[in-house]
């Protein structure tokens, strides 16, 4: 296993760190570049683009590993350095190539439109717009759950909404250093762990592009840990959200004889902190009669600052927060029943209670300031 992870992750981490240091000098060429505002933490104007250096660090290393692959398939039998293991999953990875692809199409169209975003500033309404299109489009090409319910209509509105809320959920956590790639860097570990080792039979496809994804982040990381000399942009969060949205549906997180149905629950816990902050802080911009994609600064990470934490360790917070959380869905391989997961359960949302009050009283110090200063 060690080797597959090697061979998954640092042509993915070469690829990205070479691009991204590429992208740190183009990008402010391009009018890639970030500005200071009042509702942003970094005080230097700073590159954008950092999201390319991802999306080559994912795409270059599975059309060569696709390559490979075909290659492999057309020999009369496999060479001798391509373990047994993978040689009989050759077919599988190429029936299900063509979904991949689907989702790589889908997140180059992403990427693009991050890009023209970060350059020109585009409408949220119209983002949003094309993200539920592509959404549509890949459950019609048949990325899609099935949570348990016969109905197909069911499991592909649910899907739909799950890649959406995504891909926002991890753009809206692109507002301070390291910290949207880190959080994509815990998940997709945790989830590439479940995926190989967890699932009975390893998905060898979804484990290793989830290790591609991976050592791409990390790659990126290598400039974007603060202080950052690059940022990702929207190009970066939105691919990072798409990814690991369809991953987690084309991974199938249980056998299909299986009595454990609760580990379907896996995803929502590693992703409870993205998706915690998500729908908080739509719920206060709706709250306070403003648009739900308005930047703020009324993020998990915002309020730990705003209790004194610095910007590193409010980011380190919220990594193990994450972490925490998808150590929670791996427990939850190691429960037999439904009384095992509610423990569980109840850990993680402990944990986010914690995170309430932690935010709750970042707010009335807030309030307090301000009257003060009336």
């Amino acid at each position: 296993m060690v080797w597959f992870f090697c061979v998954c992750t640092l042509p993915a981490f070469l690829v990205s760190w070479s691009v991204t240091w590429l992208m740190r000098r183009w990008a402010p060429a391009w009018g890639l570049v970030d500005q200071p505002a009042a509702r942003k933490v970094h005080v230097t104007p700073t590159p954008l683009g950092g999201g390319i250096g991802i999306y080559a660090g994912v795409v270059i290393p599975l059309i060569t590993a696709y390559l490979v692959v075909l290659w492999q398939s057309r020999l009369p039998a496999p060479t001798i350095w391509l373990p047994d293991v993978l040689s009989i999953h050759l077919p599988g990875v190429l029936y299900k190539a063509g979904q991949l692809w689907g989702i790589i199409a889908a997140g180059s169209i992403l990427v693009a439109m991050g890009l023209l975003d970060d350059r020109f500033g585009l409408s949220w309404k119209g983002r949003l717009s094309v993200q539920f299109l592509l959404a549509i489009a890949l459950v019609s090409g048949g990325v899609r759950g099935t949570l348990f319910v016969a109905d197909p209509m069911f499991g592909s509105i649910v899907t739909v909404f799950w890649i959406v809320v995504l891909i926002n959920s991890l753009n809206f956590l692109d507002n301070m250093d390291g910290l949207c790639g880190g959080i994509g860097l815990v998940a997709s570990l945790i989830f590439a762990w479940i995926m190989l080792q967890l699932t009975g039979e390893p998905r060898w496809l979804v484990g290793g592009t989830l290790l591609i994804l991976a050592g791409s982040i990390a790659g990126f990381l290598c400039h974007n840990w603060t202080p950052a000399r690059i940022f990702m942009g929207d190009a970066g969060s939105t691919f990072i959200g798409l990814m690991l949205a369809t991953m987690t549906i084309l991974g199938t997180f249980y056998e299909e004889n299986t009595t454990q149905q609760h580990v379907f629950l896996a995803p929502l816990l590693i992703l409870a902190i993205p998706l915690y902050d998500f729908l908080t802080v739509i719920s206060i911009r709706l709250r306070n009669g403003k648009s739900p994609f308005q930047p703020d600064r009324n993020h998990f990470s915002h309020r730990l600052t705003d209790l004194g934490l610095s910007r590193r360790n409010a980011v380190l917070t919220v990594h193990f927060a994450t972490l925490t959380t998808g150590l929670g869905a791996v427990l939850l391989y190691h429960v037999p029943d439904w009384s095992g997961a509610a423990l569980v359960l109840a850990l993680v949302f402990c944990l986010l209670v914690i995170v309430a009050i932690l935010e709750q009283a970042a707010r009335m110090k807030n309030a307090a300031a301000e009257k003060k200063s009336l």
